[in-house]
Parts: C-alpha cells; structure tokens; sequence
C-alpha cells in the first residue's frame, strides 16, 4: 500500500501528534506513523511547565487540557536526614507571566487531547500499528517504508519528522549517533494512591536523600484523594521483574507502615534514564523533535519540556517552508537552536537536579545547593529570576522579522 502526503510523523505522543496538528492546522496533509495499535498510557511525563502553556495555547488544546488536568504552584524540597522542608511557589510570577501556574496531567492524557483535535482535520491520519523499516530520500521527497502486520507500506513525502521516541527507528535509519551516556540506575515510575492527602507536602516534592530519594507529584484529582506519581531510583542490576514486589519498601520507609499498606498501584514503568543527543536534528528533509532528538533523566521535568519547545517552533518553520514563505535554511536554524537549548540548558539543569535530589551524600554540598530554594522562598524577585529559567528553554518563532 502506498500513502502520498506532504509531511509524514513517527511518533503518536505528544511531540509527534502537536507537531502534526500544527501541519493541519495550516492546510498541509500529514500522516503520522506509530508503531502501537493505540494511544499509550504508561507512566512518563505528568507535568507541563508555566512557560509551555502559551503553546498549547496558541494550537488551540489549553482548556481541555486544564479541564482534564489540574493548575498548580506549589513546590518543595523535604530533606530526609534533617527533615527540613523548603516551601516555594509560582506566586513570584503572578503579574509578569500569562500563565503562572503548572499544568499536572498524564502524557497519555494530553497525547489523547491533541488527537482528538488533531481528529477534526481531513487532511490529517494516524496509521497505527505502523513499524518504520526504512527511510530513504532524494533531493525531492522522503520515502518511508513500515510494517503493518506483515504487509509493507510506503509512505512518500516532502518531509519527515522523526518524534518516535529515544530508540528512535528514524534517527537510527539515519545512521545518526545518540551521544552521550546512560545512568548507572535504574528510575521507576509508579502511579500510586495514598491513603491520605500528607498534610504538609506540596504536590510537587523533590524528597531528597541518597538512598530514599524520589520525586513525588500529584498527576489529578480523581478518587478520594487524587493519583500520585511516585518516582524513586534502584539498583540496575535488580531484576525488572521484582520492581512491583519491591516499591512497597520505598514507600514504608518515606510514609509509614500505615500509608504504604494502604497504598495501591495504578501503574509502574521501570525504565533507564540517559543523558543523550543525536550530532544533528537535521539530516536533508528529515527533522528530529522531542526523545527521538534528545533525552534526559526526569528530575526537573524537562524532557517533555523540550519536546513542546521543539513542536511550537518546527510546525510553524516546516509550514512556512512548505508554503514558500520560508527559506529551508529556517530548518537549520531550527536544528542547531534545538540541539543548542538541550545541550547547555536542559541537560545540565537536569543532571544537577539528579545530583541534589538522589546523590545528596555530602551535608556540605547539600545545604549549599538547598539555599537558592531557601532563598526563593522569602524573596519574589529571586524565585521570578529562578523560575523563568524554562522560559529560556524556548526557541522564539523563528518567523518573527
């Protein structure tokens, strides 16, 4: 079987899917390509940043996805050995941001979201059950070949973007690198809902400690007492297969007897977290967005992040290149700009955040890395110049004159 589109998508997750209903939302024919039979759900990103929300904004998705999910401003970091807790919030940029507020929401639930928007479009499909096989192109078009239950198909396109995650079928057709390196551990993300509403914890917590450290976050509201992440780091070389038997420990040993026997897992996802870029994000007509492009451990939240980032720019540079109102040289700017932001903000934010929150071995180190939260906490304008950090994290429309 044989598609003819103007821009093909691999990837049926948030970057992937915002990416082509930006494309639709201009007129161009797009397909997106996933290898799934269906919108995925397993535990991965659940917190959508202040600085994100103009996006999903402008594509027209903030009110479901605020109806869906839930705003908030609260953070903490609790430290285990002294048991202080450092409270501090998005209230600093009330005044100077149109958003000042986080977004919680499950990525699955925003990647259903932006389908069922995406949906409306004629001009736009989503091949499910699709595997990528091959990827070629000439000075013309893109051809994609895939699987669909052992028929081959072929997709022929202008473009390609390649959102299909960190083990990437695009970037490795491509022959591209994914450099840098892997953590040692192993991360675990667990769905989970407490028994109680923990008075005093802020529904984003940084529980610092070398051996006990997690990152808990509230995902939404439903049930009693709402849907949890709790997200903690074990030794690799555990088997996978025993991560269930043994989360009940973790939580004992941070909530109580009481609340871990009464706790109850929604979902669990082990998974390996890396620090890791493609060389490019350009390689002819093919672009690399989001975890196919690049990828980061979670402390901080910035993987998704940068996946939004990566959308908002590249729908509206690839439309206006298809359009003739562009240059494809935009494309370059688009990939070095991308590749620029992760390599210098996102990822070392990222690695220092891992640092404090589950290797805090040193007292010394600790506090001193805990005073700018301390900080933050009793004086706006620092906590202002401190939060608008993600802000930086964004390319700025690269059709502004």
């Amino acid at each position: 079987m044989k598609y003819q589109q103007q821009v093909v998508v691999a990837g049926a997750g948030p970057t992937g899917l915002l990416n082509a209903l930006g494309l639709a939302q201009q007129g161009l024919d797009v397909t997106v390509v996933e290898r799934a039979s269906e919108p995925q759900d397993a535990p991965r990103a659940i917190l959508y940043h202040w600085s994100t929300l103009d996006g999903l904004e402008r594509l027209g998705l903030f009110e479901d996805a605020t109806q869906a999910g839930f705003l908030k401003q609260d953070y903490a970091h609790y430290v285990r050995d002294t048991g202080e807790t450092i409270n501090y919030g998005l209230q600093a940029l009330e005044g100077r941001v149109t958003h000042p507020y986080n977004l919680h929401l499950g990525q699955g639930a925003l990647a259903k979201i932006i389908l069922s928007h995406l949906e409306q479009f004629p001009n736009a499909r989503v091949l499910w059950g699709h595997k990528i096989t091959g990827v070629t192109q000439d000075d013309a078009a893109v051809t994609v070949t895939a699987d669909h239950g052992g028929n081959r198909v072929e997709l022929r396109a202008q473009w390609l973007i390649g959102a299909d995650g960190a083990s990437s079928a695009v970037r490795q057709a491509l022959d591209l690198p994914f450099e840098g390196f892997t953590w040692p551990e192993r991360f675990v993300a667990a769905n989970v809902r407490f028994p109680d509403d923990r008075p005093g914890w802020a529904q984003t917590t940084f529980y610092v400690d070398e051996v006990l450290g997690a990152i808990i976050v509230k995902i939404d509201n439903s049930g009693p007492h709402g849907l949890w992440r709790y997200t903690y780091m074990e030794d690799a070389v555990l088997p996978e297969e025993g991560v269930v038997d043994r989360l009940p420990r973790f939580l004992e040993q941070i909530f109580g007897p009481e609340v871990a026997a009464g706790t109850t897992l929604d979902a669990i996802a082990p998974y390996r977290m890396h620090q890791r870029s493609a060389p490019t994000y350009r390689v002819g007509r093919v672009l690399l967005a989001g975890d196919a492009a690049h990828a980061t451990n979670p402390s901080g939240g910035f993987g998704l992040t940068m996946g939004l980032f990566d959308s908002y720019v590249l729908n509206e540079a690839l439309g206006a290149v298809i359009s003739g109102q562009a240059d494809d040289s935009v494309l370059d700017a688009y990939a070095d700009l991308r590749r620029t932001a992760f390599i210098t903000k996102a990822s070392p934010r990222a690695t220092a955040n891992k640092q404090l929150i589950f290797h805090s071995s040193d007292p010394v180190r600790r506090d001193k890395d805990l005073e700018v939260f301390r900080r933050m906490s009793v004086d706006p304008e620092l906590a202002a110049e401190v939060l608008y950090f993600t802000k930086t994290l964004e390319t700025p429309s690269l059709m502004r004159v």
